[in-house]
């Protein structure tokens, strides 16, 4: 079994299209990514995502830890609570947060979802 590891994630451009966010609510967020690692029956992924700016319901239905890089976002919880993404942030979301994400600036993260 290897390790596998991204170098310099900032750099990558070989990027898969994802497509559209598809609960949109304003603009028409596009994502792409680089999967760096699946797990054994698809139940944890760990990679690069890549959104670009717009407004959408957020739903996340597994636990995700990420490190945003570049871009700014916001995320607002049913709740109220407001998340501030800039670079260098980064942020835990438990399975089931239900909120809406604002992208103001085309974000890149780094992802583990389990």
């Amino acid at each position: 079994m290897t390790t596998p590891i991204m170098q310099s994630p900032l750099a990558i451009t070989d990027l898969v299209d994802w497509g559209v966010i598809p609960t949109m609510i304003e603009g028409q967020s596009h994502t792409s990514g680089k999967l760096l690692h699946k797990g054994s029956e698809g139940r944890s992924e760990c990679g690069l995502w890549v959104c670009t700016p717009g407004k959408w319901h957020c739903h996340v239905t597994r636990d995700e830890f990420c490190h945003f890089l570049e871009g700014r976002c916001t995320y607002v919880h049913e709740s109220g609570e407001v998340i501030e993404i800039e670079p260098d942030t980064a942020a835990f979301f438990p399975q089931d947060w239900k909120g809406v994400c604002t992208v103001h600036e085309t974000i890149k993260k780094v992802y583990m979802i389990r």
